[in-house]
């Protein structure tokens, strides 16, 4: 209507009714409302409502608010804002229950502390305690020491009074024949305490040195340069030694001459007392040279004596020194088994009569042969023994002239026939090696006849000696019935009976006991000269000089590192091995030998019936042998014994068993180039009972890395540098070795605590044997004919592996010194096999097979690099071992066994099949 009405108005004012002005106002007047009320509503409204809500909020009724902030619960309508709260509420509650235990502990701390001062307090008390106890103690020892300085008062070492040079001669006996050495020997120049001093002359500073047979001078004097008796001053020496042969025959000087040249002797004293002559002898034609020479007080050492020249306790009848300047090569030995050879007894010889030699010459000062000559009972020997070749009954081999020249002999002797190498083949062929004393009686003993037992010794060849009133090379001091057979000439007829009748038990205990003395006192330089000496010091009651150690040179390192327990070591469950000790680490008492010993029992120290420790003859096991070493002690028997109290004795928790009362062990851990494997099993060790210290041989030419930091475990831990990489090492007898007991352990050797105190119980009762826990045994291949090493779990064993084993101390002096140089160059060459020598060496000394304890099948540490024994070649070699040591010992010394020991405690899981395997002790 607006349009219409304006519309009119533009026509002219003409509009409906009439009134075109009415229209234009009424036009006019509806715009300017409308303006007007846009314009208020546009501007008045904002502004009230601006106002409105700026002054609502500040009513004081709170329910009067229409716009302002709404309570928790109408906000949280929303799910979103309801989560946050959630979170919120949480957030106060864990608030306050921090605050609560921070208010606890608070308290707890304030109560710890006053438990510190508590505890301060306390050990400023114990430490009262322990300085008053201490005091006590002190006291007590002090008062100690008094009552033993009464009932045993201290003794102090003797002077030694060093005769004057040109001391006055004691009377003469009224003939040399009559020289003991009671008599004809000066004590004085010989103390207890003396050490036994050696003066050795030159002979190259005399003219009969000249005369000398070069390979036994060149021997003698290599052996002079090495023995630990030998001094250059003469001034405090005991004895004197002058070797004047053998001599060659172009140049040999008169015997004038040679006497002469003696009584020069710058330290001979008019009479010779306390001088040893040594003629040695290479070949059996080696005669009787200084029989015609006026020796005054003076002991003689040679191969053939008459019984007017030979006096007992006084003179010495030494082996032949066959290998001169060369070790025997064990290889061409023959084998101690089978026990019959081919031939039941074998002889060759030839006696000729007319040859000449110094005893048919003029007699000079001590011709003094009394009564008519001795019955001659050489042909009737000869007819019998054709007589038991003829009857067929057994193999033997009897020749009565030689097929080539004879070889030159004394009078009435029966001289050898053909070459060295020859006599030896027949004789590795002979059970029994005849030897035919000389028909003259007063011969006692020819170099012959001691050639002729020197080749039956070496090849094992039981020597049947026919001739009672021989004197066989040191008699006096080796029981000559152990290894051969010595028959009167006229039992000559029941010689075949008596050789049959022998078991073959009883043959191989002599052919082993005939081995040992060879190997002992006849087959070297060394032997022979060492032998003479520890005759003389045995008879004149001079303690030995302490075995050979191995001096430490020690590998600087750093520890600090605390070393953790390891649950699995150190707990032992409900197992009970005994009390554990607290002490600190303590050596094992030094053994320096009681001096009345070698007054005691003095034919037993050489003379010890077949079976322990016959290889050799030094040994801690028996306190009489002449070799004491200075490490040794509770083996001896000399210490009080630990055992039980009262009438039922001690119960198995509170002893280790044994006869030492205090007895620690030392830990040889040998090791190469494995550091991280090394420190995981030296922390092992911490808090073991009785260890002593550990000796680490670092067996690698590079040395530990600097920045390497070792375990403290309470014990001192010795790093030990070798001088080349060698297993042999393992066995060094270290002179920081203090104890008796030496547990040998390869560095990845994984065993608990409890198991490695059982061991040690179990050795402590069986000092002589290696004790340890993985079990291997040797086996005959039939096949091959040869011995096999086996590992495969079984009932049987007779080898103990040495990389967890306790064996004593001195069996590393007899691995590395004493036992055959060809074994230890074996182990050398293939880099294993130690272990196996080890129990070879202690099964031949013993003749008891190891002992194993507790079930455990190996030792090795899970996860651990490699070892060598994970070779393909590992076994192979092994297997070269095993058969390459019997050819050196001559036959298998290894013992089978299936004793086992195990506590009735120990827990233990086999197999199914090994289940009835072992009997538990």
């Amino acid at each position: 209507e607006l349009m219409t009405g304006y519309t009119m108005l533009r026509n002219g004012g003409v509009g409906n009714g009439g009134q075109p002005w009415v229209l234009r106002w009424s036009s006019r007047i509806r715009l300017t409302w409308l303006s007007f009320t846009l314009f208020v509503i546009l501007v008045f409204f904002p502004l009230i409502a601006h106002y409105y809500l700026t002054t609502i909020d500040d009513a004081d009724d709170a329910g009067k608010r229409i716009f302002g902030p709404r309570t928790g619960n109408e906000l949280c309508e929303v799910k979103h804002v309801q989560d946050l709260c959630r979170i919120r509420e949480s957030v106060s509650e864990e608030l306050l229950q921090l605050e609560a235990k921070r208010q606890e502990l608070n308290s707890e701390i304030a109560k710890l502390n006053l438990k510190i001062e508590a505890c301060k307090k306390s050990i400023e008390n114990a430490k009262q305690d322990l300085l008053q106890l201490k005091n006590v103690i002190s006291q007590t020892e002090h008062s100690y020491k008094e009552l033993m300085a009464q009932n045993q008062p201290k003794l102090s070492l003797p002077i030694r009074l060093l005769p004057d040079k040109d001391e006055a001669a004691f009377p003469l006996p009224k003939s040399n024949r009559n020289c003991r050495l009671h008599n004809c020997f000066d004590y004085s120049r010989c103390p207890l305490t003396s050490g036994f001093p050696v003066y050795v002359y030159n002979s190259d500073d005399y003219p009969f040195g000249s005369s000398l047979d070069p390979l036994i001078k060149q021997a003698f004097e290599a052996t002079v340069r090495t023995n630990v008796y030998v001094t250059e001053n003469a001034n405090i020496a005991c004895v004197y030694i002058i070797l004047v042969g053998e001599m060659q025959e172009p140049v040999m000087p008169k015997p004038t001459e040679l006497e002469q040249q003696l009584h020069s002797l710058p330290y001979w004293r008019t009479d010779g007392h306390n001088h040893l002559i040594i003629n040695l002898s290479r070949k059996s034609e080696t005669q009787n040279y200084i029989y015609n020479v006026s020796t005054g007080r003076a002991m003689i050492a040679q191969s053939t004596f008459y019984d007017v020249q030979y006096r007992p306790g006084f003179d010495i009848v030494v082996s032949p020194l066959v290998h001169a300047m060369s070790e025997p090569n064990f290889l061409e030995i023959p084998p101690q088994v089978p026990v019959k050879r081919k031939y039941l007894f074998s002889f060759q010889g030839e006696k000729i009569e007319s040859l000449r030699s110094s005893l048919q010459e003029v007699r000079s000062f001590e011709e003094e042969i009394e009564g008519n000559a001795p019955a001659d009972y050489d042909d009737r020997i000869i007819t019998t023994l054709k007589a038991v070749q003829d009857s067929k009954l057994d193999f033997v081999l009897v020749e009565f002239t030689c097929k080539n020249q004879p070889k030159a002999s004394l009078p009435t002797e029966w001289a050898l026939c053909g070459e060295r190498d020859d006599r030896l083949e027949l004789l590795k062929l002979s059970t029994f090696a005849l030897i035919i004393t000389p028909g003259d009686t007063r011969l006692v003993i020819s170099a012959g006849c001691a050639m002729r037992l020197f080749e039956a010794l070496e090849v094992g060849a039981i020597p049947v000696v026919l001739g009672e009133q021989v004197q066989l090379p040191y008699n006096d001091v080796i029981r000559w019935n152990e290894a051969a057979l010595i028959i009167p000439k006229p039992r000559i007829t029941e010689v075949h009976f008596l050789l049959r009748s022998i078991s073959d038990n009883d043959l191989l205990a002599m052919r082993r006991q005939g081995r040992f003395l060879w190997e002992t006192y006849f087959s070297t330089s060394d032997n022979v000269f060492s032998t003479v000496l520890a005759i003389i010091r045995t008879r004149i009651q001079i303690p030995a000089a302490p075995i050979r150690e191995e001096a430490a040179v020690e590998i600087p390192h750093r520890s600090g590192k605390a070393a953790g327990t390891d649950p699995n070591m150190a707990d032992n469950g409900d197992l009970d091995l005994g009390p554990v000790e607290t002490e600190p680490p303590y050596a094992s008492p030094k053994y320096l030998r009681n001096f009345t010993l070698t007054a005691m029992d003095i034919y037993r120290n050489w003379n010890s019936a077949p079976g322990p420790f016959h290889l050799f003859p030094y040994t801690p096991f028996d306190p009489v042998l002449p070799s004491e070493a200075k490490f040794l002690g509770s083996g001896t028997g000399f210490r009080p014994i630990g055992g039980g109290a009262g009438g039922s004795g001690k119960e198995f928790q509170a002893a280790l068993g044994g006869n030492v009362p205090r007895e620690q062990f030392t830990v040889v851990m040998l090791t190469y180039e494995r550091e991280e494997v090394l420190m995981n099993s030296l922390e092992r060790l911490n808090g073991l009972p009785y260890l002593n210290k550990v000796v680490v041989v670092w067996n690698s030419p590079k040395l530990p890395s600097e920045d390497l930091l070792w375990p403290d475990i309470g014990v001192p831990i010795m790093v030990v540098r070798t001088e080349k990489n060698s297993l042999n090492n393992r066995f060094l007898p270290w002179d920081e070795i203090e104890t008796e007991a030496v547990l040998s352990i390869d560095d990845d050797a994984h065993l608990r605590h409890d198991e490695i105190m059982f061991g040690f119980r179990v050795w402590r009762e069986a000092r002589d044997r290696i004790v340890g826990f993985p079990g291997r045994y040797h086996a005959w291949d039939v096949a091959h004919q040869s011995w096999l090493y086996n590992s495969n779990y079984s009932c049987e064993l007779s080898m103990v592996l040495t990389g967890a084993a306790f064996f004593h101390k001195y069996y590393a002096y007899l691995y590395s010194y004493v036992m055959p140089q060809a074994i230890r160059d074996m182990v050398d060459e293939y880099i294993n096999c130690e272990d196996i020598a080890m129990n070879f060496l202690v099964s031949h000394l013993t003749r008891k097979p190891p002992i194993k304890v507790t079930s455990r099948w190996t030792f090795r540490c899970p996860g651990c690099p490699q070892a060598l024994s994970h070779d393909d070649s590992h076994f192979h070699e092994r297997h070269k071992c095993i058969n390459f040591f019997v050819k050196v010992y001559g036959y298998m010394p290894l013992l089978y066994t299936q004793f086992r020991v195990d506590s009735v405690l120990f827990k233990t899981r086999l197999p199914h099949d090994k289940t009835k395997c072992f009997k538990f002790i």
